[in-house]
């Protein structure tokens, strides 16, 4: 069956496509060869091979040495059996320009990262930590300091092994409560307690309270302090109660501590067939207190108060002290003091005004009968104003001014002298604080009386004031007290007298349970007038023994000396006292 004649056409159209190739190959075939002879330049891998080196534009300049010929590497062996089994690389020629360094996709150094070596020397970038997370430590390496050799054990036995409590298992700690969490903020140190067996008190409301009982027994050689001793048992009952209100604005305090001697023997109502200067039964009460209240008006302005009250007895030994009596005469000195406290910037002014009043009981006598001493009963009117300034910290010298006027109920008293009187004092001084080693305030000054009665002369001296506490280490502290008063007195023709009392005391705690305590004190009385001079010492030691903090026990040794220019008025006692306090 013939084809169609679009068909043959097509065919024959093929053929003719596939013989011209086979054509122009066979006239090719016939010419005689011209091709390029072979030459080891075709081997060249370099650019520009096939030209002469002179004629290449990138020919090596004047003054630039040509590298040996035989310095260029050799090719690689095409049959090397290793070459088939490692990929060929990419050609990197042409790709970079003369003289420069080829780079390979990875920056020098790039894997140094933070920690490892840097051929670059850059400056490594700081880690960053989470709020709160501790500083890591600079590890050790050139550089560092030498760590400190461990010590030499020169008492006992080398130690070859740690104890088993080194090493014992221990409990283990959350990490939250250790404070290891990375980011989490360090923990706030608990405040060192100064006094690890004091007492801790109680709140009631807001007011934290804190109160005691101290009570001992002993003897003491001489209570009455007479010019011959008569000895005699002792006994010391001594509450105090501390209240301190606990406000974020305002203030409350309320100071209140006393006590109570008793003796179980009673004193000879004469001597050499004269009256006692010593009452027959000498025991004594005491108490202070004080009730402090602060109003915060303004940061910077407060309104102060104080009620204050002294109850005591004259001091044994003392001249005002009636002969024949059957017990002490108690007095009370109570009063108050309203002022304010007003800060400009670093200068403060503290003023008050002052009231006061002290009153005696009447005095037993051995006959049974009673004499009465509302001739030294006295109101005391006045105010005292005081400057500061806060020089820098720890710093504050202030001057002080303080004025007054003593009234008498009766204008006479019972040896006809007018004993109302004005008087005051100025000081100077400064309130200190050393690194907490040193604080306190001292100050020096002058004080003056002047009485109505004309009889009486000018009662004045120069006075000192001070308390400083040094804590010369960790264990020990050492503290010292000045003060200087004017007292009213009995003794006919003397205006009063300038008390100076000076007391050093030394704390050492042997262990936070064991205290020992060292306490001198020297005192002058001058009674103006009369020419009497008395000197007072005492030396006295303290050890108290803490078993918790609301059980102390306390022993006491005492030794008095009061020596007097006065003929048969000079004595000496000796005190030893064993106790305990309760606390809370």
């Amino acid at each position: 069956m013939g084809s169609s004649p679009g068909r043959g056409r097509s065919k024959r159209a093929q053929l003719l496509r596939a013989a011209l190739p086979c054509l122009v190959l066979t006239d090719l075939a016939s010419a005689p060869a011209t091709a390029q002879s072979l030459t080891p330049d075709l081997f060249n891998p370099n650019r520009g091979g096939f030209a002469s080196p002179d004629t290449l534009p990138t020919r090596r300049t004047a003054g630039v040495p040509q590298a040996p010929s035989d310095a260029l590497p050799a090719l690689p062996d095409p049959n090397d059996p290793r070459r088939r089994q490692q990929p060929t690389a990419t050609s990197r020629i042409g790709q970079n320009p003369a003289n420069q360094v080829p780079t390979y996709g990875l920056r020098a150094a790039n894997g140094a990262s933070s920690s490892g070596y840097d051929s670059l020397n850059r400056k490594r970038q700081q880690p960053k930590l989470y709020p709160g997370q501790p500083k890591p430590k600079r590890p050790v390496g050139p550089g560092s300091p030498v760590p400190p050799a461990t010590p030499e054990r020169t008492l006992g036995p080398p130690r070859i092994a740690p104890p088993p409590s080194e090493t014992a298992h221990r409990v283990p700690v959350p990490p939250a409560l250790a404070g290891n969490v990375p980011g989490q903020p360090l923990r706030r140190r608990l405040r060192l307690d100064e006094d690890p067996f004091g007492a801790v008190g109680d709140y009631a409301g807001s007011f934290l309270i804190k109160g005691g009982l101290e009570l001992s027994a002993g003897y003491d050689s001489n209570p009455a302090r007479l010019n011959k001793p008569v000895g005699s048992p002792a006994y010391v009952v001594a509450p105090d109660l501390l209240v301190v209100s606990d406000w974020e604005r305002h203030a409350l305090v309320a100071d209140l501590r006393g006590s109570f001697s008793g003796y179980t023997n009673n004193m000879p109502a004469t001597i050499n067939g004269f009256a006692s200067p010593a009452p027959v039964e000498v025991d004594r009460p005491d108490f202070t207190g004080h009730v402090d209240g602060r109003l915060d008006v303004t940061r910077d302005f407060k309104l102060t108060s104080q009620l204050r009250l002294r109850l005591a007895t004259d001091n044994p030994g003392s001249p005002n002290v009636q002969a024949g009596l059957q017990k002490y005469p108690v007095y009370a000195t109570y009063g108050t003091t309203v002022g304010f406290d007003q800060t400009f910037n670093r200068f403060q002014v503290a003023a008050g005004a002052t009231v006061d009043r002290t009153a005696y009981t009447d005095s037993k006598l051995t006959d049974g009968t009673t004499s009465s001493n509302d001739d030294r009963n006295f109101n005391q009117y006045g105010g005292v104003g005081r400057f500061s300034y806060d020089l820098k910290p720890g710093l504050k010298p202030f001057v002080e001014i303080q004025g007054d006027t003593r009234v008498h109920d009766q204008p006479a008293d019972r040896n006809g002298f007018f004993r109302d009187s004005n008087g005051g004092y100025a000081k100077v001084g400064s309130s200190f604080e050393f690194s907490r080693i040193l604080t306190g305030e001292i100050s020096v000054g002058y004080s003056a009386r002047n009485y109505v009665d004309p009889r009486l002369s000018q009662l004045a001296g120069f006075l000192t004031t001070g308390s400083l506490i040094w804590n010369t280490s960790g264990l020990t502290t050492v503290k010292f007290f000045t003060d200087t008063q004017i007292a009213e007195t009995t003794i006919p023709g003397s205006s009063g007298v300038l008390v100076r009392t000076y007391a050093a005391e030394v704390d050492h705690d042997f262990r936070r349970w064991l205290t020992a305590v060292g306490k001198f004190t020297y005192g002058t009385y001058d009674y103006q007038g009369q020419n009497r001079n008395d000197k007072t010492y005492s030396l006295e030691s303290n050890l108290i023994y803490k078993l918790n903090r609301n059980v102390w026990i306390k022993g006491t040794l005492r030794h008095d000396i009061l020596d007097s220019n006065q003929a048969g008025a000079s004595s000496s006692g000796t005190v030893v006292m064993l106790g305990v306090r309760l606390q809370n």
